[in-house]
């Protein structure tokens, strides 16, 4: 929905959804997105999605730039803000974090967390380090628009208006020719 240009030879398999209501989506020649990832452009973070890239089955591509013959695997989440340099994997339930920048040909294993630019790759246990990155990169604002004050109920009343703004739209009566 919305703003979504699929390029020559990509494929968006059963169950996928792109996402452009908030920011524009691209998809690039030759790419795959598999079945159930969501591809979601966001407000001045555009999802871009390079060429030959493989999108895999239930990844989150939220705002996120992805860079030529990169490897989403299943399960990743890349966040609003983050670029994943060419040829870069991101493996099973791996995580990049908001405004992070994944070099080209890096990995994030499986299950790691990549945070910050130039990008930190750590395993989940290591909360503590991941925190100290993650907390100056200002994921209330680059994810909800919001300053860092705001409570739960600030950001979830907006969240709630945005996504039921289709809330009084009217069916239309199919036509006949």
């Amino acid at each position: 929905m919305g703003d979504v240009r699929i390029a020559a030879g990509a494929r968006i398999l059963h169950g996928a959804v792109l996402s452009a209501e908030d920011g524009v989506v691209t998809i690039g020649e030759d790419s795959v997105v598999m079945e159930h990832a969501l591809v979601r452009g966001r407000a001045g973070h555009p999802a871009h999605v390079g060429a030959a890239v493989m999108v895999g089955p239930g990844a989150h591509v939220n705002g996120s730039t992805v860079g030529d013959e990169a490897f989403i695997a299943t399960n990743a989440s890349l966040f609003p803000g983050s670029r994943i340099g060419a040829g870069a994997e991101v493996r099973i339930n791996g995580v990049v974090q908001v405004n992070t920048v994944l070099a080209p040909g890096a990995v994030v294993p499986i299950g790691w967390v990549a945070v910050g630019d130039p990008a930190h790759i750590l395993p989940p246990d290591r909360h503590d380090e991941i925190w100290a990155v993650q907390r100056e990169l200002d994921f209330t604002g680059t994810v909800y628009g919001a300053g860092a004050g705001a409570t739960m109920r600030q950001i979830m009343r907006q969240q709630s208006a945005f996504y039921g703004a289709h809330a009084g739209d009217t069916e239309l009566a199919p036509t006949t020719d």
